[in-house]
């Protein structure tokens, strides 16, 4: 005969000889969350993440940045404060971003068409959208 489900419910927790009861602790490692895919939810990330493309400028764009490179190269002496937007390459997919960079102009590098800047960085001038400066006082809008 099968005992009722009232009768079992009021009998002690049968316990092993053999083997003992597991620790809390241990048993709380049980439930914890499980990465099958070790770098899934980095990959997926990734892929999410947004990139623009770079825009191409306009013949009349294309005039406008040489004539304020060639404004600037004439006052390079004085290293001018200037603001560049440009666009900067992503490392791991395609596409990228537009960042503004801010600071004293150092040279025009014609060989290999760069931006330097007294910071020592570079940018490369077929990457720049914008050029800006004070100086040039409205001259080219």
């Amino acid at each position: 005969m099968n005992p009722s489900y009232e009768e079992l419910l009021h009998l002690p927790h049968p316990t092993s000889p053999r083997h003992p009861r597991m620790p809390v602790e241990n048993r709380a490692a049980q439930f914890a969350p499980f990465a099958a895919l070790t770098g899934y939810d980095d990959a997926i990330d990734e892929t999410a993440r947004l990139t623009d493309q770079m825009l191409d400028l306009s013949e009349e764009a294309k005039q406008i940045l040489d004539l304020k490179q060639s404004f600037l190269e004439e006052l390079l002496d004085t290293s001018p404060e200037i603001s560049v937007l440009h666009f900067v390459r992503d490392g791991r997919k395609e596409g990228g971003s537009y960042q503004t960079k801010r600071g004293r102009l150092k040279q025009i590098d014609k060989y290999q068409r760069e931006l330097v800047f007294t910071d020592g960085t570079r940018i490369r001038i077929s990457c720049v959208y914008n050029l800006d400066c004070d100086l040039f006082g409205g001259l080219f809008y």
